[in-house]
């Protein structure tokens, strides 16, 4: 932040305009918002009239860097960014919610504070410490008091009760809140699970495991017994003598502190210890499952699912998971179509593992069935007599668009919305050189892609990234802003369903969020989920998935096709014919012409960029050139590559400002 006058400041997050400073609003017609924090302006701020853009004096003033914090030590310091929406994993430390206001990052790791709730410590800091000590541990908790509501949605660890409107403690790394109340008692406690010796809390930096809960984790509280290394959770400990709550369940359960194992009648797990139950139904259930959501909507089914105990039809046949495809036992809880002629049924914890990927529903709204109500991308202008729309108007494009399904010879030309080689039926625009195939003109404006569960909108886009494949695009995708990250799904893959019957493979392939496996169309190992097989371990991440069937490159005359399986043995054979190198593993897909026996790389077939729209204008931070850039595959003259010194042949990056040509795989080069 730099001062310009003293009345007027530089602000990170307004660079366009200064701010100026005023002691109040001067327009009382109408509440201003402060950028910073969300609260209406009311008293001295900062603010800039052209944009209508507003900080309280206190947001503006906050320092860009703070050092170590006192509940987050370990790291060195947080720096200050401006909105949380598009930061994976955001949700602030302190008060578990996710606004949309500034909010501090940890340098080193994913933990937040946002602004108000760094003002609310920073208030209560100095004469605000409490340190417990003896010989042996030393915990921290900083005393917080007149919060109003800023931490509604978190309760006393101890006695579970609201923390709204009450002074409280809070411990490093925001894991234990307690009220003044309930804070001296904690340190020392006797448990039923471990009579013979008193626990002390601990905060252990490394890994240790809990013999109640069976997890295993660091950077969290447990009461420890120093004669026999006992430790427990601190939460597991102080778990809920009952718990009643009739949104999930129309009797109370009761804690019960179990010597051995058993399984969960909600979900069909196996728990340990700390089991609640229900005398009245004779239910036993995990501590979590107690808070189950009776009705919910998952993104890959259309209707909503209702939780059960058990299944009320007792046919004998084997009843799958419509996620993991693995058996549903009958005896236990799932998640059920609330559609009488509807057999979806999914295990409980597939269906509520990932919040990205469901939503409860609250009582009453299940009525009616999920709103699926897509806008349209077109309007159209006029039909033929079967009803087909022969003239339609895009919404991102200019002129209106003529229906062809005839196409006499290859044009050369791709679809505007996937980048694939166009392909009958198609529109066309006859004003300029705009094309669209007939499915992607008729996908909708908006939609829920089973992806995940926010709302995803069609944009034009010259330069993006695809979060499922991986892929630099031009052309038509969805994006969709949930509460963690943007995403940005290019339509070849917003296209694909979650389960698939592919050429490739015998057997279908559904998609699972958490594997891991090797990727049998290319060799590489993710870590953002994949299709993969039931019956055997084949995979398929997004990229080879969504791999043209077949493409033109200029090593051959003819189309190379996509090929699955080379059941040719000799080794000379799987060398590519384009980089004369050896495929890395056999089963990898290839292109072959069967008519001249080419054969090559997909990476090869395709280069580094097959679906960036020629002519677009490459972004300065994408390379190390001065000016931007402009993209072309076939660039006249074969100039020399200014890193390289070799001929640009094809996908080349130019500059109109000064004489530079470089290869865009030399992009980074000094």
């Amino acid at each position: 932040m730099e001062i310009e006058k003293q009345r007027k400041i530089k602000h990170w997050s307004h660079l366009q305009h200064p701010l100026v400073f005023a002691e109040e609003q001067s327009n009382q017609t109408e509440n201003a918002y402060c950028f910073g924090c969300g609260e209406v302006v009311l008293g001295p701020c900062f603010s800039c009239s052209e944009c209508k853009y507003y900080l309280h004096q206190k947001c503006a003033e906050a320092p860009y860097e703070i050092g170590s914090h006192p509940l987050h030590r370990h790291h060195s310091g947080f720096f200050l960014l401006e909105r949380p929406l598009t930061v994976l994993g955001y949700a602030c430390a302190l008060c578990k919610e996710k606004r949309d206001m500034f909010f501090y990052k940890c340098l080193d790791c994913l933990f937040f504070f946002d602004i108000k709730c760094v003002f609310l410590i920073s208030q209560n800091l100095g004469q605000n410490f409490h340190e417990f000590k003896d010989d042996a541990i030393q915990h921290q908790f900083i005393f917080l008091e007149n919060h109003k509501d800023e931490l509604k949605k978190v309760n006393c660890s101890l006695c579970h009760e609201s923390l709204v409107d009450h002074s409280f403690y809070v411990s490093s790394e925001c894991k234990i809140y307690l009220h003044k109340k309930c804070f001296e008692p904690i340190f020392k406690i006797d448990h039923p699970w471990h009579r013979r010796q008193t626990l002390t809390l601990q905060f252990f930096e490394q890994k240790s495991f809990c013999k109640l809960c069976k997890k295993e984790d660091d950077y969290n509280f447990f009461y420890h017994c120093f004669a026999c290394k006992f430790d427990i959770h601190a939460e597991c400990a102080w778990s809920k003598p009952i718990i009643k709550d009739e949104r999930y369940h129309e009797h109370p359960f009761t804690l019960f502190w179990k010597r051995d194992s058993f399984i969960c009648y909600a979900c069909g797990i196996q728990g340990n210890c700390i089991c609640y139950t229900c005398s009245i139904c004779h239910l036993q259930l995990h501590k979590n499952c107690t808070a189950l959501p009776r009705i919910i909507k998952v993104t890959r089914h259309n209707h909503y699912l209702s939780h059960e105990y058990f299944l009320e039809k007792r046919e004998l046949e084997e009843h799958l998971c419509q996620i993991c495809f693995d058996e549903v036992k009958t005896e236990y809880g799932s998640y059920q179509c609330l559609k009488e002629d509807c057999n979806y049924i999914a295990h409980v914890i597939c269906a509520t593992e990932n919040e990205d990927l469901y939503y409860p529903v609250e009582q009453g709204d299940q009525v009616e069935e999920p709103d699926e109500a897509m806008e349209s991308s077109i309007c159209v202008i006029k039909k033929n007599g079967h009803g087909e729309a022969t003239i339609v108007k895009h919404f991102c494009h200019e002129h209106n668009l003529l229906l062809e399904d005839k196409m006499e010879e290859d044009n050369g030309r791709n679809c505007d919305g996937c980048m694939l080689t166009i392909s009958i039926p198609f529109y066309y625009c006859s004003e300029c050189n705009f094309y669209l195939h007939k499915t992607c003109v008729e996908l909708p404006k908006t939609k829920h892609h089973w992806f995940h569960r926010f709302v995803a909108t069609l944009q034009p886009c010259d330069f993006v990234s695809c979060a499922l494949c991986g892929r630099l695009c031009s052309g038509l995708f969805y994006q969709s802003l949930g509460h963690d990250e943007q995403f940005n799904f290019c339509l070849r893959c917003a296209k694909v369903p979650n389960v698939i019957k592919i050429q490739g493979h015998e057997h279908f392939l559904f998609f699972d969020h958490k594997c891991e496996w090797q990727c049998n169309g290319c060799g590489e190992e993710g870590d953002c989920g994949a299709f993969r097989c039931k019956k055997c371990s084949f995979a398929l991440d997004f990229a080879c998935l969504t791999l043209p069937q077949a493409f033109q490159h200029k090593c051959d005359p003819h189309l190379l096709q996509l090929t699955y399986d080379d059941k040719n043995d000799d080794e000379e054979q799987r060398y590519c014919d384009i980089c004369e190198k050896k495929r890395d593993h056999p089963t990898d897909w290839y292109y072959h012409c069967s008519t001249c026996d080419t054969s090559a790389h997909s990476e090869c077939v395709l280069g580094e960029f097959p679906f960036i729209k020629d002519g677009i204008t490459w972004p300065s931070y994408r390379h190390r050139h001065n000016h931007n850039l402009t993209f072309v595959r076939k660039v006249d003259g074969y100039p020399e590559c200014v890193y390289c010194h070799k001929l640009c042949q094809d996908q080349t990056l130019e500059c109109s400002e000064c004489i530079y040509f470089s290869h865009s795989k030399c992009r980074w080069k000094r």
